[in-house]
């Protein structure tokens, strides 16, 4: 066994036995490279979780199966990531044949369940991208899987990882404005990339669970993870006033559109090759349209979303999402006893620049390395005192440099000690989907949703010991 495997088998068992505080990421132990085995061969799979990691953690891993429902994309996945594995369409044929340590779940949002589930029962560790599933009933059934298997779940939250969230963080681990009592976040989704979800199966809430799932997710563990503390009520507001019905015309597909020079949508997934092997050549199989129409009847998520969230720690939340912004970009503002904190990424008017949106969004999704040579502030205003600028250096590629520290610390470093708390498991994953969920739940019924009523996870004060 080669030294680079010894110290990686060695430090994931460190972590198993010392690690009571967070999620264990001990997986895949043995003499042999770590058996892994993809389902969900979309962009994100093929990409982040696939290519990525056969080029860079070879030395550590092998593919030893992929799994999706369409064949024709499955081998297509297969020759962009460069391995040479079985490719199978039934998921339990190829757990059974392969026998992987670990089962990376990428699948379109409503089927993650389905694959998490079936890999703990099968005897694997699972990693699964976020989110965690898309309703509660769904969310219980993976909660009673892992404490029967005695495996490993991760949820592979990048966002966490990157410099600029991390920074935030650290400045709320050493209270630097004191207790935190109120919260006010808010992600502005431009024309491009927020235009991307109503083209796709996302805009269909069987599918995705809304965006208040698959989207707000994301926002909320960071929250989560920023307050350490877990969400205890949650009222919303939330409509479809932009997308879907609402558009002035509407087609089959983009490429056959009749509307192309008029709709400023317009998108020609012709010119990406990788969307035109990867989907567009596979159609006939499953009958997915990647370049589906924004104003299609069939969307039924909401466009534009708010909602006040209660945490058991009494800190108030008040949360909004925009899908049609001008530009892409978030800003939050941390209110304490000692002060306020504000943070912000890309808000043109904060920083007297123009960039392209396209482009912008194009860098968060490259897996390239990039060196960080931008710096971001954070304002840290203390009272009674002038405000501080803490300028921290970011990286654009790969989801501000969270999708590579991600991926270093699972296989990597799950020895070293992180003192931010980074790891997430099952009920950070759990919690997550819940508010978006309740959200969602409170928009149908008027009232205000407890979490605690959803699933056998109770709220904690604080979010430090896994179940």
């Amino acid at each position: 066994m080669d030294n680079s495997r010894r110290k990686f088998l060695s430090s994931v068992s460190m972590l198993a036995a010392t690690s009571m505080a967070l999620p264990s990421w001990g997986f895949g132990l043995g003499d042999k490279k770590l058996r892994v085995a993809l389902v969900g061969t979309g962009v994100r799979g093929t990409s982040f979780w696939g290519r990525r990691l056969q080029q860079h953690y070879s030395h550590l891993l092998e593919f030893v199966g992929l799994s999706d429902i369409n064949p024709g994309r499955l081998e297509a996945a297969k020759s962009y990531m460069g391995v040479q594995c079985r490719v199978f369409v039934d998921f339990d044929q190829m757990v059974r044949e392969t026998r992987p340590d670990l089962v990376i779940v990428t699948t379109k949002d409503s089927t993650h369940h389905q694959f998490i589930i079936k890999g703990l029962d099968m005897g694997c560790d699972v990693l699964t991208e976020k989110p965690l599933t898309i309703d509660e009933h769904k969310c219980q059934q993976i909660i009673d899987a892992e404490k029967r298997s005695n495996k490993k779940l991760i949820v592979g939250f990048n966002y966490r990882w990157s410099p600029y969230a991390t920074k935030v963080k650290e400045l709320l681990m050493k209270e630097s404005i004191g207790k935190i009592t109120s919260v006010d976040f808010h992600w502005y989704l431009n024309t491009y990339h927020g235009a991307s979800y109503f083209r796709r199966w996302h805009g269909e809430r069987d599918s995705s669970g809304t965006l208040w799932v698959h989207k707000a997710t994301h926002h909320f563990d960071l929250l989560n993870w920023w307050l350490d503390s877990d969400p205890d009520e949650v009222f919303a507001y939330g409509d479809l006033e932009y997308y879907g019905f609402n558009g002035p015309f509407r087609g089959d597909n983009c490429r056959t559109c009749a509307h192309q020079k008029a709709c400023e949508f317009y998108w020609d997934i012709t010119k990406d090759k990788d969307m035109m092997r990867l989907y567009v050549d596979h159609e006939k199989h499953d009958g997915y349209i990647r370049d589906n129409c924004l104003f299609r009847d069939d969307i039924n998520i909401y466009d534009k979303m708010s909602a006040q969230v209660r945490y058991k720690n009494n800190i108030t939340l008040n949360y909004s999402l925009t899908t049609y912004s001008p530009y892409e970009g978030w800003r939050v503002a941390l209110n304490g006893t000692k002060g306020r904190i504000e943070a912000w990424i890309d808000i043109p008017y904060q920083q007297n620049v123009s960039v392209s949106q396209a482009e912008l969004h194009a860098a968060e999704m490259d897996q390239g390395k990039k060196d960080a040579t931008e710096y971001q502030p954070v304002i840290v205003h203390r009272l009674w005192e002038d405000f501080e600028v803490e300028k921290v250096a970011i990286d654009r590629s790969g989801h501000g440099g969270g999708d590579e520290a991600l991926h270093e610390k699972i296989f990597e470093k799950p020895n070293e000690r992180d003192p931010f708390e980074r790891a997430a498991g099952l009920r950070d994953g759990a919690m997550s989907s819940l508010i978006g969920i309740a959200a969602r739940k409170s928009i149908e019924s008027g009232q205000p949703v407890r979490i605690s009523e959803l699933t056998t996870l109770e709220p904690r004060a604080k979010r430090l010991l896994e179940d």
